[in-house]
């Protein structure tokens, strides 16, 4: 076994020493091998080739795919800014509604307010402060007093109305001119407890007071 194993190596160192001079002086061979190695190396830069298009083609297209991705959700974003845009301008214009409702509530409860207080002011007055009333009867006074109240004279709260009236009205201007309607002891009781202040110049002319 071990001459069989010495045979084979020298067999192998001769044929090591024997095939470069074998190359050497046979030129076909070598060209044989070189075009082989070409053929070997060509084909192995096609494989390349196939795979580097084949990675450019799914590259591409995933390129497409996600413009594609990018345009939608461009799209859905505008779609969403445009959205919120309007719910924020619906959100000003209901504000804006509900309040101008809330301001015309309150007005109208100020309103029933002010009449419930003419109602009561009303009764009180027409309770403790009627209107002057004329006996009938052959007395001498008693004709005078006709002829003072010659036309029929309106009630404290109806004279209290109109001094409230013009002031908001007419608040530039809120006299009013006292007439045989007013009834002399009703303006001398507002003159005197400061509920009417009679103007500078004409005496005839009185205005609602800050008697509150």
């Amino acid at each position: 076994m071990q001459n069989r194993l010495m045979a084979t190596e020298a067999e192998l160192k001769k044929r090591q020493t024997e095939e470069p001079q074998l190359l050497a002086g046979n030129p076909d061979i070598l060209l044989h091998a070189g075009r082989e190695e070409l053929l070997k190396l060509c084909s192995q830069l096609e494989t390349v080739l196939s795979c580097c298009q084949a990675k450019r083609d799914k590259l591409r297209e995933t390129k497409e795919l996600e413009q594609k991705w990018l345009e939608e959700k461009t799209q859905v974003l505008k779609a969403a800014k445009n959205h919120v845009e309007q719910l924020q301008k619906e959100k000003e214009d209901i504000s804006v509604h509900s309040m101008l409702q809330d301001i015309k509530e309150k007005i109208q409860k100020m309103k029933a307010y002010q009449e419930t207080l003419m109602e009561c002011l009303g009764d009180i007055l027409e309770k403790h402060v009627p209107l002057p009333q004329v006996e009938a009867g052959p007395s001498r006074r008693k004709k005078s007093a006709e002829s003072q109240i010659s036309q029929e004279p309106v009630s404290l709260s109806e004279i209290l109305e109109v001094l409230m009236n013009k002031a908001l009205q007419s608040p530039h201007d809120p006299y009013v001119i006292v007439d045989d309607t007013f009834w002399p002891p009703y303006v001398e009781m507002l003159l005197r407890y400061g509920m009417a202040v009679r103007h500078q110049e004409n005496s005839f002319k009185i205005r609602l007071g800050a008697f509150f």
